[in-house]
């Protein structure tokens, strides 16, 4: 492939305003799509009369569609570049967003769901993309933590700011905006963003075999076997269920909701940035990253059981650290990266994007189905009890892969090397 000399063409200034800030504004607004939905929960069951199983589906259906797109969108980038491809997506998004404004029943709102899904399933895939023809390579993971950052201001937007603007405008119409924020996004791209400076050459579609040797992959699968569950159950339950347990637990009203799930989405923020800096410091004491994960999975595990209690004082700060601590599973990227081949490394981070997706699918639609076992009262909460269970079974899903990594590092002695080193 031929490549035009990015230094030329653009300063680091114009670096930031055409190629970054168009991305990213793409990205933030990705991360408003897919949380909104917890805000904007009490009004779609109000007017259409929607189920807790439902309302599961309805939600996980974005990571469902999201999930399925990655590889073909990953081959997509490859050969038409990350430009072209996220403009005839994010169009796609639109469409999604305007069906979901007018949608009147639950399979017109699922099948808008699925398409804001697949609309917005580049916006991250193609702004690391496109960030790696201008930025050099020493100055890509600043550029990622910033990249990160615009994605956890689009999850604050989508609490506190759209719970207030859902008290003065329908929540069709806050779709509705949305379609138009889209566009201009669409527009930046379109605009400020310049072709991309390689030739793009047709790629090959992965074989199945290609794929199963990632999951073959002992590395791969020491890694997964403790992080991936966690990571799920993170990213799944705090876009949806974690605003309904605060109000049919807690009996918060919608106001307090958003306030604790936005301090909740800045703490997504201030953990993401957190966790490589504790991650650089560990190292200095001879404590690798899957340590840190380990330890971080322990604390995860003790936020769920007191979640799993119900203790009303408690239920705002443990939403809040349940979104903090859940972080720490985003350090599998970094470790597969580290422990798998070269040669491997692009297949595993996307087997691993797949797996975390529809994991979430997975989570958000079997805590419905759980809680939805008990009936609702007459100002249409779930019982506490529903909620416990639905911990105890998150919290019982993750012990087999902590208590197996708990046993390794016990047997090589590495929790006693950690209390030596501190």
């Amino acid at each position: 492939m031929t490549e035009i000399p990015s230094n030329q063409a653009l300063n680091t200034s114009k670096v930031m305003t055409h190629v970054f800030l168009p991305f990213a504004f793409g990205h933030c607004t990705s991360f408003i799509f897919r949380n909104m939905n917890a805000v904007l929960t009490p009004f779609l069951i109000s007017e259409l009369s929607l189920s807790a199983a439902q309302l599961g589906v309805l939600s996980s259906a974005y990571f469902f569609s999201f999930s399925l797109a990655q590889l073909p969108v990953g081959l997509a980038l490859d050969r038409y570049g990350p430009k072209r491809v996220q403009l005839v997506l994010l169009g796609i998004a639109v469409i999604g967003s305007i069906m979901f404004g007018w949608g009147e029943n639950f399979s017109t709102l699922l099948l808008a769901r699925i398409l804001i899904g697949l609309g917005l399933a580049a916006c991250f895939m193609s702004s690391i993309k496109v960030l790696s023809f201008w930025i050099p390579d020493r100055k890509l993971p600043a550029i990622h933590g910033y990249l990160l950052a615009a994605g956890g201001l689009g999850a604050m937007l989508s609490t506190l700011p759209v719970a207030w603007l859902a008290e003065f405008v329908p929540w069709r119409s806050l779709f509705f905006g949305m379609a138009g924020i889209t566009v201009m996004v669409m527009l930046a791209i379109a605009t400020w963003v310049p072709q991309d400076p390689v030739e793009h050459k047709t790629v090959k579609i992965a074989s199945v075999a290609s794929l199963l040797e990632v999951y073959k992959d002992r590395a791969f699968r020491k890694v997964i076997s403790l992080l991936l569950i966690p990571h799920t159950i993170a990213f799944g339950l705090q876009g949806l269920w974690m605003g309904k347990w605060l109000q049919d637990v807690g009996h918060y009203n919608n106001a307090m909701t958003s306030t604790y799930l936005f301090i909740g989405m800045g703490a997504v923020v201030v953990g993401s940035l957190s966790v490589g800096a504790i991650t650089q410091w560990a190292s200095k004491f001879n404590i690798k990253p899957m340590e840190v994960g380990g330890i971080g999975i322990a604390l995860f595990l003790a936020i769920q059981i007191l979640c799993a209690l119900n203790i009303v004082p408690m239920l705002p700060a443990l939403s809040i650290a349940f979104t903090l601590i859940g972080t720490i599973a985003g350090l599998e990227y970094t470790i597969v990266a580290q422990k798998v081949s070269p040669a491997m490394t692009g297949r595993a981070a996307t087997c691993l994007n797949l797996l975390i997706l529809f994991g979430a699918f997975l989570i958000q639609t079997c805590f419905g189905i759980i809680i939805d076992i008990w009936p609702q009262d007459a100002a249409g909460h779930y019982p506490p009890i529903a909620y416990q269970v639905g911990f105890g079974l998150m919290i019982l899903l993750q012990t087999p892969g902590f208590l197996k990594w708990l046993v390794g590092v016990m047997k090589c002695g590495t929790l006693k090397s950690i209390g030596e080193e501190l």
